[in-house]
């Protein structure tokens, strides 16, 4: 228990400041009377509301709805004839001695 002491310096700080931050913060800040606060909602109610501009992007047409939470698949890479790409192999190196997996 004695080893906690040290702590107790920091945890006087913190419940003051808690208590004073409390006190500063419990008057009623911006408070307006009754009447200004129903002409300024009056105001805003009445004001015409400006036209949102749309979105940059085009909208997602919606998924299908069949009871299969599926994706459709992208399309795999085409692998164009004469371009198989091998990796290079040494020269030292045998045919026996390849680990890749095939």
């Amino acid at each position: 228990m004695e080893i906690l002491f040290w702590l107790l310096p920091a945890a006087v700080l913190t419940l003051a400041s808690m208590a004073w931050v409390a006190w500063w913060g419990r008057e009623g800040r911006g408070e307006v009377d009754r009447e200004t606060a129903a002409r300024r909602l009056g105001e805003a109610l009445t004001r015409e509301q400006r036209a949102r501009p749309g979105y940059a992007a085009p909208e997602r047409e919606p998924d299908r709805h069949n009871g299969v939470a599926l994706r459709p698949s992208r399309s795999r890479p085409v692998v164009l004839p004469g371009h198989e790409s091998e990796p290079p192999v040494a020269e030292d190196e045998s045919v026996t001695d390849d680990r890749r997996a095939s």
